[in-house]
């Protein structure tokens, strides 16, 4: 082999590394790094990660690693979903160690509709209820079924995934995200609330210009004033 083409295979495994490195949460250089209010987030070359500038290790207290804020329901959404997450914006401590979490309430037949997480793995935890929980892969298969209390589900990264409540309770569960910063892509909301071409809609849904008008209206906010 020569050595130029040795030289382009070495290149390539050294990139291929590089992007799989930036693809998910750098590792920690210390052993925590609390947020310094006092500094905004900092843009790294990456644009997918952001930088929260650490307090000196001598400000931290027991309270940058402790968060209260999952003992009670967020607010319900027309879907009947309600969801309270924590990340390092409202859970200190969480900065740097490459992990979020949520608590997500659903009503009776509520659901959480279909969505991904584009920067993390989801593992779902029932603590309440019955929920029909499943994804879809990327050969358009579906893996879902009802989640009981105690039942534990892993959503992986970037694959679609839903939620419904089918018991005759309200259904609570947990999720834990191998991320500080997910990301979340609504599916409806990326497709009618997103200002995407009406000709391109029509033609990708067969759908007439009056119900993508309706949709519209329900998931994009600026169409509705």
């Amino acid at each position: 082999m020569s050595a130029e083409k040795t030289l382009w295979i070495l290149l390539g495994i050294f990139f291929l590394s590089l992007a799989i490195t930036y693809a998910s949460d750098p590792d920690p250089v210390q052993d925590f790094c609390i947020p310094n209010p006092r500094f905004g987030a900092i843009k790294t070359a990456h644009a997918m990660h952001y930088i929260l500038p650490c307090k000196n290790s001598t400000e931290a207290t027991t309270e940058d690693f402790v968060f209260s804020g999952l003992r009670a329901s967020g607010t319900f959404s027309d879907t009947g979903l309600a969801v309270v997450s924590a990340s390092p914006t409202n859970f200190p401590g969480l900065n740097t160690l490459g992990l979020s979490f949520a608590r997500a309430d659903i009503e009776v037949g509520g659901i959480n509709p279909p969505h991904f997480h584009p920067r993390a793995t989801e593992l779902v935890h029932v603590v309440q209820g019955k929920v029909y929980s499943g994804f879809v892969d990327s050969s358009n298969r579906v893996f879902a079924r009802v989640l009981e209390k105690g039942e534990v589900m892993v959503l992986p990264k970037g694959l679609v995934h839903f939620m419904m409540n089918v018991g005759d309770e309200p259904a609570t569960l947990f999720g834990y995200f191998n991320s500080q910063n997910p990301g979340i892509q609504k599916i409806p909301s990326a497709v009618f609330g997103s200002g995407i071409d009406e000709e391109l809609l029509h033609k990708a849904f067969a759908l007439s210009s009056k119900q993508i008008g309706t949709l519209r209206k329900k998931f994009d906010p600026k169409t509705a004033r």
